[in-house]
């Protein structure tokens, strides 16, 4: 007798649901964010979060389900988003969702649900798409204030890349309690160059990520899989045929058991479709008319393109449902109950056949968008007339496809729709008059998308590919803006050659309009970055006032900040403040993002260079508010955080610094921000004697290779970090070498984070190589007199660093005393009590270093610790925890320590500060009160006797 063709009992998955439940429960405490549950097609995926699912609803939870289809690899983005939207809609009703967003933020939400009204007017890419994942963040964190939530997103393995991005987006920022997100992906289906591979391999490395793999079930557990689909225990035989058949798939146990003879196919294909064979022949059709059209289609598109009335599709249907092939769906949709059957029914389909039902529904939606979801029209066309093989109208709608994906800011989706028309262009006659644009256009389009997807290889590809088919003597605006854009991807890749690119694309563009002031603003930028500030500020002028005669204000205002960038490497901190705030007021009066978020995180630094370190913190937390309400966290949000990180840098709130440093990392930044926080670690591990986390900065930086810079700040601050790793690791030769390569740089900087805290940085170099290599050292101190004598010296800041550099430590100690930067004050202690040693200051020297010492412990920094306590115990001041001794005074301890090294009298008195008489004087009593008489003796004395601590 024929049973049930599911199993009405839960088999064997009793480990993996309580795996889930424990994720479900740590993520109520703010502990897990993500799952991703792994497994074969067919292995059970699907019921296990069902089943889940209904549990966490059993509990109060709001659960909501989205779920990834193949159109998605075709440019269908956010789909599992948007199903979870659109549920949450059906739900609530538009309003209520629109309440738990910010003031307007649901015209975000509009660019993939009509119900949220017209979307935003941003035409900033680069914002759009960030402001949209965090309007997703928020409407999550903000669900979880009244009770759990749970989204479920099924099949990841055919995501979208947006949809994969803001996956990794959410999964690495949601850190609110009472939120998880639980994914499913078929993992035979990730071959190596797989694009979810690299997100799967990032997500694991992310903390409250958890990975859950769901193996096949047991020979035990198929026998109780088959008892509850036949309603009866089944025979050993039986069992032993259909587990090493299935191989403990539960789907082909399901699919082996629902004909009456339980058939053994040779082929999974052959199996999978068993329960399709047996239906009539008229539901047969209709089903591979169904499979043409996707996982999922409605009631009325499938009547559509079928031809037939509601009541002949509903009867052709019935046996299909009733056979569990179909299931019906919300919204009067049709869903095959597996994406594998419907894949083996799709692949039956003739040539001819294929290419008739794709037309067929092609024709269908074009008549009627109505017949699919909201948004979805668009890519469903390009989808089925390319299926159709129709040249014409696959270019067509590919077109309009890619204009909608901009819309949306699904960016990456829109760059193999335009690939796809570029591709069919020569095989469509008039192509450019069917979509309004020439060939160059598109790749324009193309390249633009790439842009602000982040794929800098294709888009330079097509940014060439363009400019080859331009005349610039025709079209020299046109070929400017690539130019312009060639340099965007240039930059984001660390590649040089940038400032000839851009000063070609100036020579081209005329010389009063728009297209000259918008390369003067990027030109100008690059000149100043790279030290050219009189000339940038030459074109700066010229730039305000085109775009003032254009009445361009958001340009005005970049060129502004353009400006102040040049005052701030100038060292004129209180100009760059003023002008950086013109061009903040006039991005709040334009609502820009980006001038906003810029202004704010430019003015922390400034406000970090003169010292004014707490006014510098509460502006960087507030940018960062910004960052996140206007979607511009990876852009601004994360110079933002840089700058952040810098001033509880300097403040020594190292361990902070370190928290907001690996936040933003997590965020994926670009190469650009993803060094610069690097470098603020590194300057935490060099203090701290982190070796080894310092080689490998600087190896991924580029330092240790010589990687050739062009930007002031980063020649800069990548020879001090350099010369910081050769001097601790004891190599003041080495640390010489860097110095003279970065001193015979033409640029300099007189901000005080840069040349002037590399000359103090200098001072210690030279000193320190004085001994071995005096030359040289008197070299490097001459050249830096040179480029100390070109720089301007203002504010507190750049005071202190030039006290330390001239070798004022008393003063300079004072200084970062007053602005509350404990370590520049212990290091400038140390070198003030190092001096008074010298000059037999003994008294002097250790009280200096007893206020050093516990400013260094507090920092944990271990190098500068051990100098401390070493010079301590030369000039017999503050003394490190050792062993007690009551045979010996702490001073004849010391004396007995170099002793045991066979230093002489005079080796001694040179390294304690006094005098070879005194040190004989303490070799005797150290020799009587240990009754020896020779030195050799003392020193085996001294290791018997322990008396010694390890140095």
């Amino acid at each position: 007798m024929r049973g049930r063709s599911v199993s009405p009992v839960f088999v064997g998955r009793e480990e993996e649901l309580a795996a889930l439940s424990e994720s479900f429960d740590e993520a109520r405490k703010g502990r897990v964010t993500a799952v991703l549950l792994g497994g074969e097609a067919g292995v059970g995926k699907t019921r296990l979060v069902q089943r889940f699912a209904e549990q966490c609803q059993a509990c109060g939870a709001h659960v909501l389900f989205g779920g990834c289809v193949e159109l998605s690899t075709e440019g269908l983005a956010y789909a599992p988003f948007t199903a979870a939207l659109r549920q949450l809609v059906r739900e609530q009703g538009p309003a209520a969702v629109a309440g738990l967003l910010p003031d307007g933020a649901e015209r975000d939400l509009a660019r993939l649900l009509p119900e949220f009204g017209e979307p935003s007017g941003d035409g900033e890419t680069d914002t759009g798409r960030a402001r949209l994942f965090e309007q997703f963040l928020t409407l999550l964190e903000r669900l979880a204030l009244s009770r759990p939530t749970v989204l479920v997103i099924e099949d990841i393995h055919w995501a979208d890349r947006s949809s994969r991005d803001l996956i990794a987006f959410l999964s690495r920022n949601l850190h609110a309690p009472q939120v998880l997100i639980v994914m499913t992906y078929r993992s035979d289906d990730l071959h190596r160059q797989h694009p979810l591979r690299p997100v799967l391999a990032e997500l694991g490395r992310v903390s409250g990520v958890h990975r859950l793999d769901l193996p096949r079930l047991s020979r035990d557990e198929v026998a109780q899989q088959m008892a509850g689909i036949l309603g009866e225990v089944p025979q050993y035989a039986k069992v032993e045929k259909v587990y090493e058949r299935s191989e403990g798939i539960p789907l082909f146990v399901e699919a082996m058991l629902e004909g009456e003879d339980c058939a053994f196919p040779e082929s999974m294909q052959d199996l999978i479709l068993n329960s399709v064979e047996r239906l009539p022949e008229e539901t047969q059709r209709l089903l591979r008319v169904a499979a043409a059209g996707g996982i999922r289609v409605s009631h009325k598109l499938l009547a559509a393109v079928s031809g037939l009335s509601d009541v002949e599709l509903e009867t052709a249907l019935r046996p299909a449902i009733a056979g569990n092939v179909l299931q019906i769906a919300d919204n009067r949709a049709y869903v095959f109950r597996h994406s594998l059957i419907r894949e083996a029914v799709h692949d039956e389909l003739l040539p001819g056949e294929h290419q008739r039902l794709h037309a067929r529904f092609a024709e269908e939606i074009s008549k009627d968008r109505g017949l699919v979801p909201p948004g979805r029209a668009a890519v469903e066309l390009a989808h089925h007339w390319y299926g159709a093989r129709n040249d014409t109208w696959a270019l067509i709608s590919a077109w309009e496809a890619a204009q909608k994906s901009f819309k949306a800011f699904a960016y990456t989706e829109a760059v193999p729709l335009l690939e796809r028309v570029l591709m069919l262009w020569e095989r469509v006659p008039d192509a450019a008059s069917l979509i309004d644009a020439d060939h160059t256009a598109v790749l324009e389009r193309a390249s633009e998308a790439a842009n602000a997807g982040g794929e800098a290889d294709k888009g330079a590809k097509f940014v060439k590919a363009a400019l080859a088919e331009l005349d610039e003597a025709k079209e020299p605006g046109r070929v400017a803006q690539l130019i312009v854009r060639r340099v965007g991807f240039k930059n984001s890749k660390g590649q040089l050659g940038v400032i000839e690119d851009l000063r070609h694309a100036l020579r081209l563009v005329p010389e009063n309009g728009p297209e000259r002031a918008e390369v003067v603003s990027v030109l100008s930028r690059h000149l100043m970055l790279r030290g050219e500030i009189a000339e940038a500020s030459e074109l700066i002028a010229e730039g305000l006032r085109l775009a003032r005669e254009l009445g361009d204000s958001c340009l005005e205002a970049d060129l502004l900040m353009n400006l102040a960038l040049g005052h701030s490497l100038n060292g004129e901190n209180e100009s760059t403040i003023i002008v950086n705030q013109q061009a903040l007021e006039i991005g709040t009066a334009a609502g820009s993002a980006r001038l906003i978020t810029r202004a704010v995180g430019n003015n922390i630094d400034a406000l970090i260079d003169m010292g004014r370190h707490e006014e510098a913190l509460r502006l960087a937390e507030h940018g960062w508010e910004l960052a996140k309400k206007y979607g511009r966290l990876r852009g601004s949000g994360l110079f933002i955080k840089n700058n952040w990180a810098e001033a509880l840098e300097v403040l020594g709130r190292w361990d902070e610094a370190i928290e907001i440093i690996e936040g933003a990392l997590s965020h994926g930044p670009v190469l650009r921000h993803r060094y610069a926080l690097l470098r603020v670690r590194a300057d935490i591990a060099l203090a701290r004697g982190e070796l080894q986390l310092v080689e490998g900065i600087l190896s991924e930086v580029g330092v240790l290779k010589d990687r050739p810079e062009e930007f002031v700040q980063d020649i800069i601050n990548n020879a001090r970090l350099h010369i910081g790793w050769h001097l601790t690791r004891g190599e003041p030769g080495a640390a010489l070498s860097v110095a003279e390569r970065v001193l015979s740089h033409h640029k300099q900087s007189s901000k005080a984070m840069l040349s002037w805290r590399l000359l103090s940085l200098l001072r210690t170099v030279c000193d320190a190589a004085e001994a071995t290599e005096p030359e040289r050292a008197a070299a490097v101190r001459a050249l830096a007199a040179e480029v100390a004598a070109e720089l301007s010296a203002i504010g507190p800041v750049v005071e202190a660093y030039r006290l330390t550099y001239t070798g004022d430590f008393d003063a300079a100690a004072a200084a970062w005393e007053r602005l509350g930067r404990p370590h520049n004050q212990a290091k400038a202690l140390l070198r003030a009590a190092t001096a008074a040693a010298r000059g037999g200051d003994r008294e002097g020297a250790a009280a200096r270093l007893k206020v050093a010492l516990p400013l260094a412990q507090a920092l944990r920094a271990t190098p500068l610790i051990e100098e401390i306590e070493t010079l301590s115990r030369r000039v017999g001041g503050v003394q490190p925890a050792q062993e007690p001794s009551e045979l010996l005074t702490p001073r004849e301890l010391e004396v007995l320590r170099l002793v045991t090294q066979g230093r002489t009298n005079r080796d001694i008195a040179a390294e304690l500060f006094i005098s070879a008489k005194t040190v004989s004087v303490h070799v005797s009593n150290i020799l009587a009160k240990l009754g020896v008489t020779t030195r050799g003796e003392a020193a085996a004395a001294a290791h018997r006797l322990s008396l010694l601590s390890p140095n």
